[in-house]
């Protein structure tokens, strides 16, 4: 039985910008370009699929390890970004949301982001966030910080504390959870991301780079998840 009308939100690791440049003897910045730029193909692809929510994986709290240089090519694409490509999108009625640990950003970029996503708040075609300096354990550990300051503070009992409250103190409390997640590039994990919202994710690997993941091959893994059974523990 197609379940069609219950996907509304997908969640993607855009993995594999670094081994497509390699394959195409490119340089490592000209992959992660290639990279952003597929960002407005796949948010058109949702927008025609009927998707309410895209999030995206741009950047993990642990790959700000990496070397400078790389760090500073991707920083300097999320403001080229926010500040042109995104116009499309916008004028494409999407709401933009960019989420994470985002100390390490330049102030210069994080007004910006604070702009893009005051001027697309009352979007509605498409809600797409991109979670930047993200990490799944990071956000946990933030929301039970954030939860034990409110009961020192007698804001709330330990009594009150259940799923719902842990929610509404992640990084995006309204953000639906995922119903598919999608990893590009082969590798057969979920590397931190959204791990309190994919508790009942359906997953889907592909091994195609994130370049070359296109409308195409999303609505292959639309399909394939309208094909799925969904029982959230329970016995049909």
């Amino acid at each position: 039985m197609s379940q069609e009308s219950q996907l509304k939100h997908i969640a993607i690791i855009m993995d594999g910008n670094a081994r497509w440049a390699k394959k195409n003897n490119l340089s490592l910045f000209n992959g992660h370009r290639k990279g952003v730029e597929n960002i407005k193909n796949i948010a058109e692809g949702c927008i025609e699929n009927n998707i309410t929510h895209l999030t995206l994986y741009a950047l993990s709290a642990e790959n700000w390890k990496r070397p400078k240089i790389e760090i500073d090519n991707l920083l300097n694409l999320l403001d080229e970004y926010i500040g042109n490509s995104i116009k499309p999108l916008i004028e494409n009625d999407v709401r933009i949301n960019i989420f994470g640990d985002l100390s390490k950003i330049p102030q210069k970029t994080l007004d910006k982001i604070q702009k893009i996503q005051l001027d697309t708040a009352n979007n509605k075609a498409l809600n797409l966030n991109v979670a930047f300096g993200y990490g799944a354990k990071q956000e946990i550990t933030r929301a039970v910080k954030n939860i034990a300051f409110d009961v020192r503070d007698k804001k709330i009992d330990p009594q009150d504390i259940d799923e719902e409250l842990v929610s509404r103190n992640l990084y995006i409390s309204d953000l639906p959870d995922p119903d598919l997640l999608i990893r590009t590039a082969g590798d057969l994990r979920v590397s931190n991301f959204l791990l309190w919202q994919i508790a009942y994710s359906e997953l889907y690997f592909i091994n195609d780079f994130w370049p070359d993941f296109n409308k195409k091959k999303l609505k292959l893994a639309i399909i394939d998840f309208n094909n799925r059974e969904r029982r959230y523990g329970k016995r049909q």
